[in-house]
């Protein structure tokens, strides 16, 4: 470094250090801050007056003229004063540097806010998300825009089977949407266990799309037959594990499998999808000699995909067992390539109350594929030896005779014992 005699240059940092810099020897007058480490006097590289061997090099031409490039200094600098004799103050820059820091642990300023609101109706079983709008979203595009959307999923769950996404809003870091989304099928155990995914993303023709942020709210926030406002900052997903916890994960596998050995047959039944079911019992009359049970097959929803596309070609099969005459199947059309359809159609099983007491109804969700065996999406069975929301079922279509009764059913892939594939 070379420093003209009668010279002096002054770096003060906040009282956290300051050097003098002098035709002599150079001396530390305080400790020299944590946010420049390439200064401190306990550095390995030490200071030294020499240009060629010095890791910094400073002098009252090159801060004169702006800093010439230097990286330790805030850029808030080049807006300051450079006069005075050859003095600087980087008090400023040194708090606007954390204050930087602590915003990139926070997202909130980088990659914007979502407004929605949340309502779920208990009659129902619907959960309705209205997406306001989103403010400050990150720049994705080269134009300094993005072109954003909203897409929804249910965790835990298969994402394909309940994605719901708005529409785009081209060219905008302020969209507004004003779109509602509607998931059905939804049960109050839903509302206690599952989570809402709000996925913010830029769409982008050319190549894939990108997200920006989300936002993640445990459905148990919001109580039945009220609407909930959410005003909350973008986040990036949550990170994968380290290889270190992968790792103790890994090892843990033989515990895991040990453990359902141990349980047998009574391993966990993985959840399918939904099915909502309409039952209704008739007395005799308008034309039919004896009375009956009406099932309505209405719709599914968040069924498993069974096809290499990512859906499934459903369908539903219903039997009224013990059949001894093999009389009592009953079968709807097939819905192409779709993992929420709508059936919308009805059955009838001419039978007494009394022997409807008796009986089983089985109804099963197939994926039809051509040239070869069907596929098993899930089922559920109503008697009077069934639990939970099957039986309630059952017994509220038999104490009600006439009345029409719905309800959501879970369909999980346990196969019932007297099914066989056709």
């Amino acid at each position: 470094m070379t420093v003209r005699r009668g010279k002096k240059l002054s770096i003060s940092i906040q009282e956290h250090m300051a050097i003098d810099v002098c035709p002599g020897p150079i001396r530390p007058i305080r400790q020299i801050s944590a946010y420049f480490p390439r200064l401190s006097p306990t550095s390995p590289t030490p200071i030294s007056p020499n240009p060629a061997t010095s890791p910094l090099v400073l002098s009252p031409g090159s801060v004169a003229s702006g800093m010439g490039g230097s990286h330790l200094l805030s850029p808030l600098l080049a807006h300051g004063r450079s006069g005075g004799g050859g003095s600087l103050s980087l008090t400023s820059s040194v708090d606007t540097s954390v204050e930087i820091n602590s915003s990139d642990s926070d997202d909130c300023t980088a990659l914007g806010t979502l407004e929605f609101e949340l309502r779920y109706e208990q009659s129902t079983s619907e959960l309705h998300c209205t997406v306001l709008r989103a403010k400050g979203l990150k720049p994705m595009d080269f134009n300094g825009l993005a072109d954003p959307y909203v897409k929804l999923h249910l965790l835990p769950g298969a994402c394909k089977a309940n994605k719901l996404k708005t529409k785009t809003i081209r060219n905008s870091l302020n969209p507004v949407w004003n779109e509602t989304l509607t998931y059905v099928g939804i049960t109050e155990e839903d509302m206690h266990r599952k989570t809402l995914r709000l996925s913010v993303c830029d769409e982008d023709k050319l190549t894939h799309n990108e997200l920006i942020g989300e936002s993640r709210v445990p459905l148990k926030r919001v109580k039945p037959d009220q609407t909930k406002h959410f005003h909350t900052c973008l986040e990036h997903p949550p990170p994968l594990p380290s290889p270190t916890a992968m790792g103790e994960a890994l090892r843990g596998i033989s515990c895991y499998l040990r453990e359902l050995e141990e349980k047998g047959s009574q391993g966990v039944l993985e959840e399918r999808g939904r099915l909502l079911l309409s039952l209704q019992y008739t007395e005799g009359g308008e034309g039919r000699r004896s009375g009956g049970l009406c099932v309505g097959v209405k719709r599914c929803a968040h069924l498993a995909a069974m096809d290499v596309n990512g859906f499934s070609d459903p369908y539903v099969k219903i039997y009224l067992k013990p059949d001894i005459q093999k009389k009592s199947k009953h079968k709807t059309s097939v819905m192409k390539k779709t993992l929420n359809p709508e059936f919308n159609e009805e059955f009838f099983y001419e039978i007494s109350l009394s022997e409807l007491a008796n009986k089983t109804l089985e109804v099963t969700v197939w994926d039809y594929d051509l040239g070869r065996s069907n596929d098993f999406i899930g089922g559920v069975c109503l008697s009077c030896h069934s639990q939970g929301d099957a039986l309630r079922h059952w017994m509220d279509c038999l104490k009600n005779k006439g009345q029409r009764v719905e309800r959501w059913h879970i369909l999980t892939n346990e196969l019932p014992r007297t099914l066989s594939h056709d």
